[in-house]
């Protein structure tokens, strides 16, 4: 299985400077983040992907998914999402998304990773409506996803729309049912927080994981990204589940509240995943 390590831990590095210390570790893959501090795509110009895409070849790095969840430059951590009440506030999610495909695309990634609808607390929505947004907002996206070749990957998150596998399935069966445009990102460690457990979510709907992020967890079940070997996660068990419905995605280490000590991190994770057979 292949490692891959997303670049929104080094969020106060250059993209340069990103790629160039998740190679070195020993990763074979990249996640572009896709905000203002690496590969937004506004100003991710024609010289600036072109010169991270020599940087990839001179790196044997392939990029591992595209993470279009943040999108601090006009917002914060989950704003603007797919059930804002202001139009104006959605539409800006849309119009990234449907950049972030088209990166995708250019960068040769099948996956896009999305937030799943937004936070529910401080909105008077029903689920059903929110569910009835976040879909019409895929919607609207989903044409140029299916003529790209690239899945759209809803990534479960405590506090969110959707936090568990059982949403995720729900809304996928109500909306989605027959789209293989959408699936899940399967992130470890936001399942271990709500109680899913992660190995058995792969070993019962492999069909639905067309990406995997890992990060540890406490035992407290706190949704605090650790660095893997530092929480309670077996990931042991997670890395056979995926060998034995035989996965073919990509696997990416995901650490961003790690920013001043990003390339460190990454070494330990990398160092502790390898241990395991990651």
């Amino acid at each position: 299985m292949e490692l891959s390590f997303s670049t929104n831990a080094f969020k106060k590095n250059t993209l340069h400077e990103a790629i160039s210390a998740i190679a070195d570790i020993g990763y074979t893959g990249v996640e572009l983040m896709e905000d203002l501090h690496h590969a937004y795509p506004p100003t991710f110009d024609a010289a600036k992907r072109a010169a991270a895409k020599q940087l990839l070849r001179d790196k044997h790095l392939t990029v591992s998914n595209i993470n279009a969840f943040t999108l601090f430059v006009c917002g914060d951590t989950y704003h603007p999402t797919w059930i804002e009440d202001d139009p104006a506030k959605v539409e800006l999610r849309i119009k990234h998304t449907l950049a972030s495909i088209e990166m995708a695309a250019e960068f040769g990634v099948r996956t896009v990773s999305l937030q799943p609808g937004g936070p529910m607390i401080g909105t008077a929505l029903t689920r059903q409506q929110a569910g009835e947004r976040f879909a019409t907002g895929l919607s609207r996206v989903l044409p140029k996803a299916r003529e790209l070749g690239v899945i759209l990957g809803i990534e479960p998150e405590p506090g969110l729309f959707i936090e568990t596998a059982a949403e995720y399935l729900e809304f996928k069966a109500d909306f989605f049912a027959h789209d293989d445009s959408i699936k899940m990102n399967c992130d470890i460690g936001h399942l271990f927080c709500v109680g899913d457990d992660p190995a058995e979510v792969i070993r019962l709907y492999p069909e639905q994981v067309c990406h995997v992020h890992l990060e540890d967890i406490g035992a407290n079940r706190v949704h605090q990204h650790l660095t893997p070997g530092k929480g309670a996660i077996d990931f042991g068990k997670v890395f056979g589940a995926l060998h034995d419905v035989g996965y073919d995605g990509r696997v990416t280490v995901e650490l961003y509240p790690y920013e001043t000590t990003a390339a460190g991190v990454a070494r330990l994770a990398w160092e502790h995943l390898q241990a395991l057979g990651g």
